[in-house]
């Protein structure tokens, strides 16, 4: 029977660490931070990515207002992680296009330069 006090200790434990969590207000700004960053960028909701981070996103706040603090730091991280990808991919993709154009450029110098020899 000794079995029950450690198991209502043990309880008692995950308990307090649940409510020792703070409230992630820095989490929640970096998040909201990172969003807007990716849509100066050029992020749409056409990037998977940004549509799952403002998801993760509103899930936090929700996580926020029912005081479940861990769960609203974890779903914090990970819309910043996706935001930040959502820029990436954008960013990515503009260098790719520029790339391109100069591309096409030089390919263009190189056909002048032989009709000239």
């Amino acid at each position: 029977m000794r079995t029950r006090p450690l198991f209502a200790a043990l309880a008692v434990m995950a308990l307090a660490g649940c409510a020792a969590d703070p409230a992630p207000h820095e989490q929640l700004r970096l998040s909201e931070q990172a969003l807007e960053q990716a849509k100066a960028v050029g992020a749409t909701d056409e990037v998977a990515e940004l549509k799952l981070a403002e998801a993760k996103l509103a899930r936090a706040r929700v996580n926020m207002a029912s005081e479940s603090f861990r769960d609203a730091r974890v779903r914090a991280e990970q819309a910043e992680l996706d935001a930040r990808l959502a820029e990436a991919r954008v960013l990515t993709a503009k260098s790719e296009e520029q790339i391109k154009v100069l591309q096409a450029r030089v390919d263009r110098l190189h056909k002048q330069l032989g009709e000239q020899q």
